[in-house]
């Protein structure tokens, strides 16, 4: 009876626990009372209440619930996909051991009885010790399914083909799905809609019998439980990205999961390493990876420095040899037989797929896609390009943990991987160069209007207003030194300013010129021009040279193509498009080499840094190499720099060369420290958080960042119009950031502010070289000076995790989150310092839109596979 029932009975509602209810149970069996009670239900009202979402796959379909308001549940393992067929014999689809002899397994995703099966396989093989890695890293659910578990997954109606990727929130989202699929079927009579078959839909929706939720299982349910059976058996939840290299984290995740493991740390040969099993959807791809690297560690294990136990890969051809591990095997110790291990481990996992072997079939299917690619099949050439890239970075990080591998393992891994690639930043910077498109670049290029002509102007305007008086944009100098700087003089205008530099003013005898250029930069017709992409004309193209003269030769090159087509070329100058025929053209090379005679005191020098960002060390080198060996010789010679506006890279490297001159002159009194009065003062005099942190580190710390702030302050009354400052632009543009209304334009700028911040830093840290290593007269290059120095004042643990005590925005890259709180280099190939560099290779080749089949021919050590292009 309800409420109103009891009210007009006159009886008070109570519940059962009411002291007004009476109960009486007397002696005698046959009578029982009971006064004013009744039942009472807990109604599930958020069931009821709940919002939740129906849809159908089709028209002709059932509409029912959809889990997380959008998804249908589709079975997970399919007839097709066990190649080997091993599920009956086995339990799991496509089970294998790698060859070599090493304890490792691979598989599709089981049943919960066909896991069980797995497990008592691998115990009457003899393995006592097993550890089982579920690489999935989309959510997956287990129904109850004719006596055993099935696992079904959650995919949207857009691509009933494709797993959702959610990466470490996969657990959780699993509980959340369990839930929502057992309140749907308390709704529906204990049934739920999923899908068997997708590719027909025939008879789809099946239904399934949910009860309880003892129905349903979630992974670590099925895949934990065993250890009660089974003590030596341990599990992890290790997700792995189905295409590109895992994550630093996720390397992190897999050498913590091992320590775990004594018999895999010690060397007992009375005790053998336990078996190592992986496993994701269809057992190839993450699988294969996961295989590797546990291939890998066993390898380790066993002894790396004893007899190769894995298996020879079949001879590469020299022409397939790839140009980052040609550079990685140059670069790193023992880097041939890192090398070698990886693609026997390779090898050993390969009944399915071999990763080394998807680089070359994804190029070979690039290249057959049609030449007019920009109209038709564009986005086919973006897949197989993307898949491209991230095979390749797949490869590399694969090499880059057997590294770790032979530098870690002997020491029981006392660094994770996330911090050993602190220590070695110049395997980011090796990832950041992969794209080695433009080293051959030809004059087809322009012919064919894949690249055009750009003229300087158009993108360096005069701010300065100098050209009418100096004949060259942005021209000037610092305050009573010998120390110039400017935009891309031509042919014609270069003697202006060498008569000016050597009049009986200046009387300057001696002249070191460098240019600050990473692009190709050509002369035609007495014009400066750069290459540039017609969708991006705004860009400069940076060529990842390893020397200048490599840059000089490829324009030399270009010059004799471009000379010998005498054709009409579509060009931008300063405010429109025409159409021109070169009849002369001129590298920068010879444009300094026509004045030799003019001024024989001149000396040109090539030395292409970065825009935008911090100069490589080595840069730093070339730059102190030259400025020492001219003043050995002439101790008033005059240094001239030009970048192509005579703004950021000029303005950088005459901070450098102003340091330089204060060490061999004598440093000036510093004045009294100004007071700011400014929004965010302490930002705006580069007191950020990561600066301080590497102030504290350094000898006398903070006189070493006033001298560098007072250079940057000489150098920029030069150029008050141009409102650039080196130190204040960081957080100036920081704030356009946060203002912009575009998220792309606000990644970029808040990446822009960051990369300031790393130039603002990499000076004070050439500065405290000059003044450390000063009485050595600087033998030791400073690019030497920062691998030996930096490990021991632990620079790059500070740079790792520091912020810039300001908010800064979460990251999206490739679908998983990371928080770069101090330093990105999405971007930026020269970076030195150990960002977190993870954009994934596939930005390479997309983000300015290159030409996909020239780009990948061009991957390669050899230029082998340019027939056609």
């Amino acid at each position: 009876a309800g409420k109103a029932e009891d009210e007009a009975k006159g009886c008070p509602a109570v519940s059962l626990h009411s002291p007004h209810v009476l109960h009486h149970t007397p002696s005698s069996s046959r009578g029982f009372c009971r006064y004013n009670c009744r039942e009472e239900f807990q109604i599930h009202d958020d069931l009821l209440k709940a919002n939740y979402t129906v849809g159908r796959i089709s028209e002709a379909t059932l509409e029912h619930y959809l889990v997380q308001g959008k998804y249908f549940m589709v079975r997970d393992v399919y007839g097709k996909l066990d190649v080997l067929n091993t599920t009956g014999s086995c339990g799991a689809p496509n089970f294998r051991q790698a060859k070599g002899g090493h304890a490792v397994f691979g598989m599709g995703q089981p049943s919960l009885n066909g896991f069980k099966l797995v497990l008592q396989k691998l115990q009457r093989e003899g393995h006592k010790e097993c550890v089982f890695f579920c690489v999935r890293e989309e959510p997956v659910v287990f129904l109850r399914l004719e006596g055993d578990f099935v696992s079904y997954t959650p995919r949207g109606k857009e691509n009933l083909h494709e797993n959702l990727q959610r990466g470490l929130r996969a657990e959780s989202l699993e509980v959340a799905i369990r839930k929502e699929i057992h309140d749907f079927a308390q709704l529906s009579e204990s049934v739920y809609y999923v899908y068997n078959d997708i590719e027909r839909l025939r008879d789809e929706p099946h239904t399934v019998r949910v009860q309880c939720e003892e129905d349903i299982q979630v992974t670590e349910e099925v895949y934990r439980r065993p250890v009660f059976l089974l003590p030596s058996y341990r599990y992890h939840r290790l997700p792995l990205p189905t295409e590109g290299a895992p994550l630093e984290e996720q390397f992190d995740a897999f050498i913590h999961f091992l320590r775990e493991s004594p018999s895999l740390l010690l060397r007992d040969p009375g005790r053998p390493p336990p078996a190592l099993l992986f496993g994701c959807q269809t057992g190839v791809g993450r699988t294969n990876l996961a295989m590797a690297m546990g291939t890998l560690l066993l390898h380790h294990h066993r002894g790396a420095a004893q007899k190769p136990d894995l298996p020879h890969p079949s001879k590469t051809a020299p022409r397939d040899k790839l140009r980052v591990i040609q550079t990685f095997i140059e670069m790193v110790p023992k880097g041939q037989q890192i090398v070698e291990e990886v693609d026997g481990a390779i090898a050993s996992c390969s009944e399915m797929h071999n990763m080394k072997e998807a680089i070359y079939e994804y190029k070979k299917k690039l290249e057959g896609i049609g030449e007019d690619y920009q109209i038709q099949g564009s986005s086919t050439k973006e897949y197989f390009l993307q898949r491209t890239l991230q095979s390749l970075e797949r490869y590399f990080y694969l090499i880059t943990f057997n590294y770790y591998l032979h530098e870690q393992y002997p020491l029981g891994f006392a660094l994770s991987f996330s911090r050993w690639m602190c220590r070695h930043p110049e395997l980011y910077r090796l990832q950041a160069e992969m794209n080695s498109s433009e080293l051959t670049i030809t004059g087809d290029l322009i012919t064919k209007g894949m690249r055009v002509l750009v003229a300087d102007e158009r993108f360096c305007p005069d701010v300065l207003s100098t050209a009418k008086e100096m004949s060259v944009a942005n021209f000037r100098r610092v305050p009573k030194m010998p120390v110039y700087g400017m935009a891309q003089p031509s042919s014609k205008t270069l003697g202006s300013v060498l008569r000016y530099l050597t009049d009986s003013k200046r009387k300057h005898a001696r002249i070191v010129w460098i240019s600050l250029r990473e692009e190709v930069v050509l002369e035609g017709n007495e014009q400066i021009f750069t290459l540039r992409e017609p969708g991006h004309l705004e860009e400069l193209i940076p060529v990842p040279t390893t020397s200048p003269q490599q840059l000089e030769k490829l324009e030399t090159t270009l010059k004799g193509d471009l000379l010998k087509c005498q054709k009409w070329l579509e060009v931008y100058l300063e405010a429109e498009k025409q159409m021109k025929m070169f009849k002369s053209c001129l590298t920068t090379q010879e444009i300094f080499s026509q004045q030799k005679n003019a001024c024989q005191g001149l000396t040109y020098h090539r030395i292409p840094i970065p825009d935008f960002c911090a100069p490589k060390e080595k840069d730093f080198d070339r730059l102190l190499e030259a400025m020492k060996s001219a003043l050995a010789e002439d101790s008033r010679a005059a240094f001239v720099f030009n970048c192509s506006s005579g703004r950021g890279r000029t303005t950088t490297a005459m901070v450098i060369a102003v340091l330089t001159l204060w060490h061999f002159n004598g440093i000036p009194e510093m004045s009294e420290e100004e007071i700011v009065s400014v929004p965010d003062a302490k930002y705006t005099k580069g007191e950020f958080e990561v600066v301080m942190k590497v102030v504290q580190l350094l000898p006398d710390g903070h006189r070493i960042k006033k001298e560098v702030d007072m250079a940057l302050d000489t150098v920029s009354e030069t150029m008050t119009p141009m409102h650039y400052h080196l130190r204040e632009i960081i957080i100036c543009t920081y704030r356009q950031g946060r203002s912009a209304k575009d998220e792309k334009e606000t990644r970029m700028l808040q990446l822009r502010s960051l990369q300031y911040l790393e130039r603002y830093i990499y000076l004070i840290l050439f500065n405290a070289y000059l003044h450390l290593e000063k009485k050595d007269s600087w033998q030791r290059p400073f690019s030497l000076w920062m691998r030996e120095v930096r490990l021991c004042l632990g620079f790059y643990a500070v740079f790792h995790g520091l912020g810039l005590t300001f908010p800064l925005e979460t990251v999206e890259v490739q679908g998983a989150k990371q928080t770069f709180i101090c330093f990105t280099s999405l971007l930026t190939p020269h970076s030195c310092l150990p960002w977190v560099f993870r954009a994934g290779l596939a930005r390479l080749g997309k983000a300015h839109g290159r030409n996909a089949r020239w780009l990948i021919s061009l991957i390669f050590r050899e230029n082998s596979f340019s027939a056609g292009f």
